[in-house]
């Protein structure tokens, strides 16, 4: 029972995927029936009828007679032939042999898309002939009078075309014939080919049009205008000789008479329209001419910048030679008196060296003048070498600043020397006036060594030779000392100025205030033993118990900075 209820359910599965497969088949074949309905419904012919607007003869009828015999192919053969195929697929569906059905339409499918690809070709290849068509009919209407243009242009100026005048008619008139032709084959059909020509001939009557207008200039500059400039040139070469200027050394001559046969032959080219060679050649014979120009222009303003620096470059080279002549001799003086360092020394040596070469070179400069170098290249050497000499002359005022600075350094050593010592005389005039008992033993320390490094530096300044390394060190610590010997000295004074008026103020408080009188006191003692600032410490203690800030007070009042001490 299960057993036949299994097969049963077998054959109803079997059943209904045949039918789903049988109905996908059909739903193919109504798909490519309807691909094939479109395509016989495709508007080929009205779209081939468009053709009938040009000649149809020659090449054109060729096309046109190829598309519709293609397409009546199509229509009577190819389709039907689909036809019968859709209905053997549709046959092998209902025999359930659907991988038959599948071949069949498999090949169906690419069938109508070869169909579709040479309906899209015919369609393209058409569009192609129309726009053909169209757009040298346009171009042949532009060229014509494009050519008229040109015939008027050459018989209003034929005088600036000379004998190629004929030569360009010439041209036009191939030009004009073979523009005729393209109506010989429009009348034959042959769009493509008449297409073809107008373009051609487009591109030629372009370039024809842009060497009518470039000829009449090019034809002046070989004519007129590089034979002008090359005849000047030679004069001018001639006058420049003639009036002692090293134009020789240039060899103009023989390089300009080559450019005269290039013209020469340029013209002979020009009068038969050839224009090719002489383009670039003219333009590189007026670069060069032009370089010459300014050449001979240079070796004129080069001459005059020698004759008028060269006196003067001589003049230079004989002062700073003679300069460096008195600093050796100044040197030699100043060893005996000096210590030199080796490389002060080798300074100078080495400037002399260098006058020297400067001297040679200037003789070489003025031996090539006499031998008849241009006097452009006689400018170039004499700017490099003055170059030099000008570094020369700033390197020996370097060094003369240097001995000067030695002799400068003895002078402001001597000059600091009596700086300090009238200080220190100030200072002991100003000890010896001042009301005080005493000077303390470090202050005598101080004034002492002061006068002493002084002394010291007056000894080092009588050596011969003199080491101003050794004066210079010397001096700066005399300085220092002095300097400090006598701020001290101000400060010892403010304080002993302060103690006695503080003193004094305060011998009103000692009979009230014991402590007061006992302090005042012991400052009166300090004060007499010198010590002066314990002597400060004292009296301000006393004061400030009985009256705060009357140190300060009292200080404002004698002009004494309170912060002595």
């Amino acid at each position: 029972m299960a057993y036949g209820i299994g097969a049963i359910l077998a054959v109803i599965v079997v059943v209904i995927v045949g039918l789903i497969f049988r109905k996908q088949v059909y739903d193919e074949v109504d798909r490519l029936e309807g691909w094939k309905m479109d395509i016989m419904n495709r508007e080929v012919t009205e779209e081939l009828s468009k053709v009938k607007s040009l000649n149809l003869s020659g090449e054109t009828q060729e096309r046109f007679e190829s598309w519709r015999s293609e397409w009546d192919d199509i229509l009577s053969k190819q389709l039907p032939n689909l036809e019968e195929q859709l209905f053997e697929a549709e046959d092998y569906a209902d025999k359930y042999r659907f991988g038959s059905a599948k071949k069949v339409i498999k090949t169906i499918e690419d069938h109508l898309k070869t169909i579709e690809s040479s309906i899209d070709k015919m369609f393209e290849e058409l569009e192609t002939l129309l726009h053909s068509e169209e757009n040298s009919r346009k171009d042949i209407e532009t060229l014509h009078p494009q050519t008229k243009q040109l015939r008027k242009k050459l018989l209003q100026q034929r005088h600036r075309y000379g004998s190629a005048e004929v030569r360009f008619e010439a041209l036009i008139d191939a030009a004009e014939e073979k523009l005729q032709s393209y109506y010989q084959l429009v009348e034959q059909g042959n769009y493509f080919e008449a297409n073809e020509l107008v373009q051609t001939m487009k591109d030629e009557i372009d370039q024809l049009t842009v060497q009518i207008e470039e000829f009449p200039s090019l034809y002046k500059m070989c004519k007129q205008e590089l034979p002008s400039q090359i005849e000047d040139l030679v004069n001018g070469l001639k006058q420049m000789s003639d009036d002692g200027y090293r134009v020789e050394a240039y060899n103009f001559e023989e390089e300009l008479a080559g450019f005269q046969e290039h013209l020469n032959r340029y013209s002979e080219q020009l009068d038969q329209a050839d224009m090719e060679e002489a383009r670039s050649g003219a333009v590189e014979i007026e670069e060069r001419v032009n370089e010459m120009f300014a050449q001979l222009e240079n070796e004129a303003i080069a001459r005059s910048y020698v004759e008028k620096h060269q006196p003067n470059l001589l003049s230079q080279l004989q002062s700073i030679r003679e300069d460096i002549r008195i600093s050796k001799e100044e040197i030699e003086v100043l060893q005996h008196t000096y210590q030199f360092e080796d490389k002060d020394l080798e300074i100078h040596t080495s400037l002399e060296k260098w006058v020297n070469l400067l001297l040679k070179q200037y003789n070489d400069i003025m031996d090539e003048l006499q031998e008849g170098l241009p006097h452009s290249s006689i400018r170039e050497e004499l700017e490099r070498w003055e170059v030099q000499l000008q570094e020369l002359i700033e390197q020996h005022q370097q060094f003369k600043e240097r001995l000067h600075e030695v002799r400068a350094g003895e002078r402001e050593a001597k000059e600091q020397i009596t700086v300090m010592k009238q200080k220190l005389i100030a200072v002991n005039r100003k000890l010896q006036k001042s009301n005080i008992p005493g000077v303390p033993l470090y202050l005598q320390n101080a004034i002492e060594a002061a006068a002493h490094s002084l002394y010291r530096v007056h000894d080092l300044l009588d050596e011969q030779p003199l080491d101003m390394i050794k004066v210079r060190e010397s001096l700066d610590s005399a300085t220092k000392e002095t300097e400090s010997a006598a701020e001290q000295t101000e400060l010892l004074l403010d304080q002993a100025t302060l103690v006695e008026t503080m003193i004094q103020y305060g011998n009103r408080y000692r009979s009230q205030y014991p402590f007061t009188a006992a302090k005042l006191s012991e400052a009166e003692r300090s004060f007499r033993n010198y010590e002066y600032d314990q002597a400060l410490e004292l009296a301000t203690d006393a004061l400030e118990e009985v009256e705060p800030g009357a140190r300060d007070r009292l200080g404002e009042y004698i002009g004494v900075s309170t912060t002595v001490g």
